[in-house]
Parts: C-alpha cells; structure tokens; sequence
C-alpha cells in the first residue's frame, strides 16, 4: 500500500483539513435551519391561506383624542370638553 507523506501531514494540511471540516458541517447547518424555516414560514395570502388579511381599523375619534391629550397637545379641560362633544353627538354622526 502506498501512504502519502508516510502518515505524516503538515501543519497546513490539518489546517486546510480542519477547515473544510468546519465549513462542510456549517452548510449542512445552514441548510436545514433554512429548510425548517421554509416549513414553519406562513403564507400569506397564499392559495392554500383560509384567513383573508384584513387592514386593521383606523383609530376612533375617542382613541385619536385620548392621543392628543397624552402627547400634550391640548389640556384635560379641553380634552374632556372635546370628549363630551363627542359622546353627545356621537350618534348623530353615525346616522349618516
């Protein structure tokens, strides 16, 4: 039988060996990470997607001034004059 370097490789060699060991093992982790991923992902609106995407609801008169009166932009007495205009012709608006 013939033996390269009679068994004995140099430091370049297990370099070069260690390596390829590392990157062969990491595309192999890679590849399933990315495999199982595929599997898990959702597909959105898809053909095989039974639940329709519906935007979501634009915010409330109540919920828009409840924001302007935390971020400062008017005063609680001006917030709750506002919110009573609101619920006192709350459902005249609606009637339209």
């Amino acid at each position: 039988m013939m033996f390269w370097y009679d068994g004995n490789m140099s430091g370049w060699g297990w370099f070069g060996m260690s390596l390829g060991m590392v990157v062969f093992w990491g595309l192999i982790i890679t590849a399933f990470v990315l495999f199982f991923r595929a599997l898990n992902r959702p597909e959105a609106g898809g053909p095989h997607d039974a639940t329709p995407r519906t935007p979501p609801a634009p915010p409330s008169a109540e919920q828009l001034l409840a924001e302007r009166f935390a971020r400062g932009e008017i005063d609680e007495e001006e917030y709750q004059r506002r919110l009573r205009v609101l619920h006192s012709t709350g459902a005249d608006l609606t009637k339209h």
